[in-house]
């Protein structure tokens, strides 16, 4: 007598139709998170947009009606008119060498900090920290008046003086991120693995061959983010430099956009134009390091 051994399939899954439900919570923060994304948007937009129409035509019928003639004539006006590029290099000239310099000294401090055992390091960390809460506005007046004091040579300033050159500012600027840039940096380093610079010291690895070799490559994309946000607050800066600076040729180009208003009659459309161009670089910045700079601030979301 023989017998079949039926062989049992396991039926397939039946096809889930129910949607997923959105809980209020959930669509509160969706709700929230575009109300700000449309609020952060919208200045931009409304620049673009009246920057591409005529001022008469807006003066008659409002900057939120419909466009009866769009041009790129502004951008051409403001680009000419204002002298852009020379206000451009002036900020080039503050903005790259204090990124760099900031991030360089702001690298050597926080592996002080992080990696080497030395005394009162959270006490030297938190006086970093404590120095990005002093308001600026508190400083001008001495910082004016010990500028003023310090002789430079010729070949650094023509003013003979440290008042009325670059050097003010790429100083001042790199004095007040040096602290947020040693904060972050500190932090992330100590989330490196120990291992590594255990395993370095055993091939007979030196102080600098752990700084430059090992641990500064492992830092990139915290140096890559705080980069971008370093370039975008020195060139956005406007205070340090009209406080500072009394030449109009050395001006930076955020106070380019000065030259675009009249004594007695502004063209805000043509005052929007130069807005967006001055804006263009921090963008081409951030498309430039945004791989870079998403990793960055999603350090330590996920191990």
């Amino acid at each position: 007598m023989t017998t079949r051994a039926a062989a049992v399939r396991p039926a397939p899954p039946a096809p889930t139709t129910a949607r997923r439900r959105l809980r209020p919570g959930r669509l509160g923060v969706h709700a929230f998170l575009m109300t700000v994304s449309i609020a952060f948007l919208a200045p931009l937009v409304l620049a673009v947009y009246a920057s591409l129409r005529p001022y008469d035509e807006t003066s008659e019928y409002g900057y939120f009606s419909l466009p009866r003639h769009l041009s790129l004539d502004y951008y051409r006006q403001a680009f000419t008119d204002s002298g852009m590029t020379k206000y451009f290099v002036n900020t080039m000239i503050i903005a790259v060498p204090g990124v760099l310099v900031t991030l360089f000294l702001a690298s050597f401090v926080a592996f002080a900090l992080a990696r080497l055992k030395m005394r009162g390091g959270l006490v030297l960390l938190m006086l970093f920290t404590a120095g990005n809460l002093l308001p600026q506005q508190v400083i001008v007046t001495p910082l004016y008046v010990v500028f003023n004091r310090i002789p430079l040579p010729y070949w650094m300033s023509d003013s003979m003086t440290m008042f009325d050159s670059y050097w003010a500012v790429v100083l001042v600027q790199i004095g007040f991120q040096l602290g947020f840039c040693v904060f972050v940096l500190a932090n992330f380093m100590r989330t490196l693995p120990q291992e590594i610079l255990e395993a370095a010291v055993v091939d007979g690895a030196g102080v600098w061959t752990q700084f430059w070799r090992i641990t500064l490559p492992l830092c990139r994309p915290a140096l890559a983010a705080l980069g971008t946000l370093q370039f975008t607050w020195m060139y956005n800066d406007f205070l340090w430099a009209l406080v500072f600076i009394s030449d109009g040729d050395k001006l930076p180009i955020t106070s380019a956009l000065n030259n675009l208003r009249g004594q007695f009659f502004t063209d805000y459309n043509l005052l929007a134009a130069g807005s967006v161009i001055v804006a263009l670089p921090t963008l081409v910045v951030f498309m430039l390091l945004q791989r870079h700079f998403i990793a960055g601030l999603t350090l330590g979301s996920n191990k």
